[in-house]
């Protein structure tokens, strides 16, 4: 684990403790009953109670969400990894010259070190090069 990620999670551990703190404190100062209406019914229960299950439910809701997103966001990464992994295969495995589409690749073998036959059209003058020489045609 990096020192950057370990501090994240220090300040995580701490920021949810300070947030315990501060409901428990708010919890024990409003102790006096309250009504609390669900749809179906009524039912009269001390202020703490209805505090701590509220953070309780809001917290367990955030942890679910989080789960999920964790469990998203991991199933993404394997399939980034294999299609990564698959790019690289086809990358490094050689190229075999198959017909496309029904269509040879069989082209007429030409030495690129040779010069190409240069001819003249009648009445031209055969052409130069830089230096003022003439190609040389009986190769």
């Amino acid at each position: 684990m990096s020192n950057q990620s370990s501090m994240k999670v220090q300040w995580l551990i701490i920021s949810a403790l300070v947030f315990a703190v501060i409901t428990a404190i708010f919890a024990v100062i409003n102790v006096d009953s309250v009504q609390v209406n669900f749809l179906f019914t009524t039912v009269e229960t001390p202020l703490i109670l209805v505090i701590l299950i509220s953070t309780l439910l809001g917290g367990l809701m955030v942890f679910l969400f989080s789960f999920v997103r964790q469990v998203q966001m991991q199933r993404r990464v394997k399939q980034l990894e294999k299609q990564l992994a698959e790019a690289e295969r086809v990358q490094t495995s050689p190229i075999i010259d198959e017909p496309v589409g029904g269509f040879t690749t069989d082209f007429p073998k030409t030495d690129v070190h040779e010069p190409a036959d240069e001819t003249t059209l009648p009445g031209e003058e055969p052409r130069t090069g830089l230096n003022g020489s003439t190609p040389d045609r009986d190769r």
